[in-house]
């Protein structure tokens, strides 16, 4: 199916773009040549690692790439909307309507401009955003508590070692209670990540740091890369939970498998990871993907702290990434009276690292009891 998109977006820009501008056939062949190249990026990844989700490039490579590509996919959008005006202004003139080569060109500068800040907004090492969430029966003890939730790293060439020490840094600063890694903490094999994600060991929080698988994680070996993350000090929480106390209150953090786990490694059991739970104690579930917060709901949980969307890259196109994901793409939602919060990521897949209006973060949960936000 991507293919096929891209496909048709290549059909699009040739023939809707390259071909009216008032060009040297020679000029016209080479754009559509470079095009065709950018827009084989996820098989010249393949060729590179053996996987569409790890390019194996220099950092500057990877990120050109994605500049290349995401200003194709833009253009291709802009020209969608240039073409659906040339049709209405066809139908209120009676007559064929067409776009001077300057428009053309104002859309190439547009797409590229736009690409650019998109693929820095990407690179970034993530800013802070601070929220509050009440929590039905939260003890005294546990108001104000803070949560930091890291999810979606995707630490590859694109977000090497020195971008996750910079990540670790800025969110020790913080100083907060907890850490939650909400999955995807990777884009790449045990042996080709080793040295990128060991800046990870040095994640401190008083409570401890907890991960769960994301989809990834399954693409690259579970096992072997959750045994990694637990040598790096990384706690899991697969199927399971903990039970924090402070001074006779208690709060329990609970962790569940991702969906992919139907298909390998072990499968997401929401009965077991709330299992070891006491009654009355309210429970936060880690779910990388935020397609089952209804189910969670029913099952009693106050807040949910899932990721995988990206926040759907782009402003608008963001509703796409909300269909696939039941209707939860970005930020707060109220499901059935619990809490789920679905943050935009601290990395992003490397195969299309572009950001407009959907900025990553680095976010910082202060709990207060239910009423008190």
């Amino acid at each position: 199916m991507p293919q096929l998109i891209f496909g048709l977006a290549y059909l699009l820009i040739l023939t809707r773009f390259i071909w009216p501008l008032q060009l040297p056939l020679s000029i016209k062949i080479v754009a559509a040549a470079l095009i065709l190249v950018a827009l084989q990026f996820h098989r010249w990844s393949k060729l590179s690692s053996g996987s569409v989700f790890s390019p194996e490039f220099p950092r500057p490579v990877v990120a050109l790439f994605n500049w290349a590509f995401g200003a194709i996919v833009l253009l291709a959008l802009l020209q969608l909307l240039l073409d659906a005006g040339l049709l209405v202004g066809m139908l209120i003139h009676g007559g064929i309507v067409s776009a001077p080569d300057g428009v053309r060109y104002g859309l190439a500068g547009l797409a590229g401009v736009a690409a650019a800040i998109g693929v820095h907004q990407a690179m970034r090492i993530p800013p802070l955003k601070d929220i509050e969430v009440g929590i039905r029966g939260l003890p005294r003890q546990f108001d104000g508590y803070t949560i930091l939730q890291l999810t979606d790293l995707h630490i590859s060439r694109l977000f090497p070692a020195s971008w996750a020490r910079a990540v670790v840094e800025r969110s020790n600063k913080l100083g907060v209670d907890l850490i939650a890694i909400t999955g995807d903490l990777i884009d790449g094999t045990l042996d080709a990540r080793r040295a990128d994600i060991e800046p990870l060991r040095d994640l401190k929080a008083t409570d401890g740091v907890y991960v769960i698988s994301g989809n990834h994680e399954y693409i690259f070996g579970y096992g072997p890369w959750m045994a990694r993350f637990a040598e790096l000090g990384l706690l899991s929480l697969e199927n399971t939970s903990i039970v924090l106390d402070r001074d006779g209150g208690q709060l329990a953090v609970a962790g569940i498998t991702d969906r992919a786990s139907r298909h390998r490694g072990p499968v997401r059991d929401h009965a077991a990871a709330l299992e070891d739970v006491p009654n009355g104690v309210p429970v936060i579930l880690l779910d990388h993907q935020p397609s089952d917060a209804r189910h969670a709901a029913k099952l009693g949980v106050a807040l949910q702290l899932s990721g995988h969307t990206h926040g759907g890259l782009i402003l608008g196109i963001d509703r796409l990434a909300a269909r696939a994901n039941a209707g939860f793409v970005s930020g707060r939602y109220d499901v059935d009276g619990m809490t789920l919060y679905v943050n935009n990521g601290t990395g992003l897949w490397p195969g299309f690292a572009l950001r407009l209006g959907r900025p990553s973060e680095l976010t910082r949960i202060t709990l207060r009891p239910a009423g008190a936000t």
